[in-house]
């Protein structure tokens, strides 16, 4: 099916009100009291435990893809290699890498220390916050569900995962397949919706990460904030896609509609949001999309199976009414065609809507993909800062004093030139927001950082203790502490000399 009927939207609402019934505030606080007494045990610290969990959630992903991309295909209608790509395979690769560098990344980190200290040694050790609860998103379920949870992990820690209710087959999934392959007395899955979401943010976590919207954002941060939790907060917003004159045409076309409609149909927190060229480039950059959409979806695309469906009627109404708002139907360019029986809605382009209007002031998450015209294409800068700072910014051109510009001026989350959401494959470079887009990263090995406290431990030696540094504090010791610290190596030298004589 490509869409809950009425029947089903029934049950999964009966089955909703019965996980109300079974899940509450106070079995929340006895799971995160049961899972706390696992950690304390050091259940989860040691190498072997974690490189163990993780090889099972590797082995879950090759063990169970065809149930997977069955229960992709249930929530959002993903086409097959779509779903491949930017969930099994990142996920994958996520996990291999973590197994891959484990001991590295466990292993204290020597650094060193002044003068002064001699004779000492220090390191950075890392560990694991405690228990840790992470709240995933609905539009890449199976990706924004288990990559942190593979860095939490990988990071020694307890772990709760709260799937997105929007997405009930990969939820369902997840609660069914997790526990045959890790330890679930230390990582639990639960299912629900808000009133569970509730449950369990009134507790006391070590660490939240939350990816989703900014009004919920706000909300698991202000619960956060009543035990002073830290939180990580992948949040998104308006991603702007800068076009100049110069740029392979076609090739940037493609690239765009990738990052648009071949990305979950524009249901991607990267995703492009608006596109800023100039006047007299646009017309010449919507022929290329409109040649590139038809190569990629069809003469009617909307009928595409290589394009996601909208998640539900919900966002599928919402979207309808950005398209419905006074004076917007006549900007549209290219598409615009609803299919609310499939919810599905054609790639469709807009030119030149209001900056006051909803799609301008909103972030879309669908796909619909305004253009905005500029006399000068510098003029991006300022319509770019006039707006919060976004998850993701994009550049197409050949002009290198320009793509320095861009990269001084423009303040996101991440950044690609002349090409769209690759980044977020890349696991040597941070995935996350700035402001309103969010705070924190993860990926790679800053996934194990996000969830592991870096402990300050400073060794010293019973051998050599001075007397320059206890009172009393003659002359001649603060003389010999200045010129330790002055940095002059001739100075330092005559004063250990003297210090040892002392």
């Amino acid at each position: 099916m490509l869409f809950q009927s009425k029947s089903s939207s029934a049950a999964l609402s009966s089955m909703a009100e019965e996980r109300k019934i079974s899940f509450d505030a106070d079995d929340a606080a006895l799971l995160v009291e049961e899972l706390r007494g696992r950690f304390n045990l050091g259940r989860t610290k040691s190498y072997e435990w974690r490189v163990t969990q993780l090889k099972g959630i590797s082995k879950m992903i090759d063990e169970r893809e065809k149930e997977i991309l069955e229960a992709l295909q249930k929530d959002l209608s993903k086409p097959e290699i779509e779903a491949f790509l930017t969930e099994i395979n990142l996920l994958s690769s996520s996990c291999k890498l973590a197994i891959k560098e484990l001991k590295h990344w466990m292993m204290p980190k020597k650094v060193k220390t002044p003068l002064l200290t001699f004779p000492s040694s220090a390191e950075i050790v890392s560990e694991p916050l405690g228990v840790v609860l992470i709240i995933s998103a609905w539009n890449f379920p199976l990706l924004l569900s288990l990559d942190p949870v593979i860095g939490a992990i990988a990071a020694g820690n307890a772990v709760v995962l709260k799937p997105s209710e929007l997405a009930p087959a990969t939820s369902s999934l997840l609660s069914n397949l997790l526990p045959k392959y890790v330890d679930n007395a230390a990582i639990r899955v639960i299912e629900g919706g808000v009133s569970e979401a509730s449950a369990l943010l009134v507790q006391k976590w070590d660490k939240i990460l939350y990816t989703g919207g900014r009004q919920v954002g706000k909300i698991v941060m202000a619960a956060a904030t009543e035990h002073l939790t830290p939180v990580v907060l992948e949040l998104g917003g308006k991603c702007p896609t800068v076009v100049d004159s110069n740029v392979d045409l076609r090739v940037t076309a493609r690239r765009i509609i990738t990052g648009k409609w071949a990305c979950n149909n524009g249901q991607a927190c990267i995703g492009v949001d608006y596109i800023i060229t100039t006047k007299d480039f646009a017309p010449k950059l919507i022929d290329a999309l409109r040649r590139e959409i038809e190569k990629f979806f069809g003469k009617d695309p909307i009928v595409s199976k290589d394009t996601s469906r909208i998640v539900n009627l919900s966002h599928f109404t919402r979207l309808t009414k950005l398209l419905n708002e006074d004076g917007i139907s006549s900007k549209i360019v290219l598409g615009g065609q609803t299919d609310e029986n499939n919810l599905k809605i054609a790639p469709t382009i807009l030119l030149d809507v209001p900056e006051d209007s909803l799609l301008m002031t909103e972030e879309i998450f669908g796909p619909l993909l305004p253009i905005i015209t500029v006399q000068r294409l510098e003029d991006c800068f300022n319509l770019i800062k006039s707006k919060p700072k976004p998850l993701a910014a994009y550049l197409f051109t050949k002009d290198r004093q320009l793509k320095k510009k861009f990269i001084d001026n423009v303040s996101a989350g991440g950044m690609l030139i002349n090409d769209t959401a690759l980044h977020f494959t890349v696991p040597t470079l941070p995935f996350g927001g700035v402001e309103e887009s969010g705070m924190g990263s993860y990926h790679g090995k800053f996934s194990f950082e996000a969830f592991s406290h870096k402990k300050a431990v400073f060794h010293r030696f019973f051998l050599g203790d001075q007397s320059i540094r206890y009172p009393p504090y003659t002359p001649t010791k603060t003389k010999i502490l200045k010129t330790l610290v002055s940095g002059d190596i001739f100075r330092i030298i005559r004063a250990l000399v003297r210090c040892f004589k002392a």
